[in-house]
């Protein structure tokens, strides 16, 4: 079976490298963009995933791989755990986690779903 090569003048060539050049800017700027709103705080990443069409960021950029660099930290095993603060459930106050270190009370933070 023979290949048929296709016959095109040079100015339907030149265009057509165009519009790949053109489609190539837009998938890298694409891609930044979604990059930098994985580092934004959690409010700002939902914002802009929120106007975004649902299949197009996930079906055109390396999605889960990018999400998991983003997220990865750089804490490592025996260092201590940066400083956060958290609401209480019934929400009547905030508790620090290094308000347990002080008191030399131990804590447990699980990470993960239970449903």
């Amino acid at each position: 079976m023979a290949i048929a090569k296709l016959n095109l003048s040079r100015s339907t060539r030149k265009l057509l490298f165009r519009v790949l050049v053109v489609l190539v800017v837009v998938y890298v700027c694409f891609g930044a963009y979604i990059w930098w709103a994985m580092h934004q705080p959690p409010e700002a990443f939902g914002r802009v995933m929120s106007r975004m069409p649902a299949p197009v960021a996930f079906l055109l950029f390396p999605f889960e791989t990018a999400w998991t660099h983003a997220r990865a930290g750089s804490l490592h095993i025996g260092e201590v755990a940066p400083d956060f603060s958290l609401s209480t459930l019934d929400k009547s106050e905030q508790v620090r986690l290094s308000s347990f270190a002080e008191q030399r009370r131990p804590v447990v933070l699980i990470f993960g779903s239970y449903t």
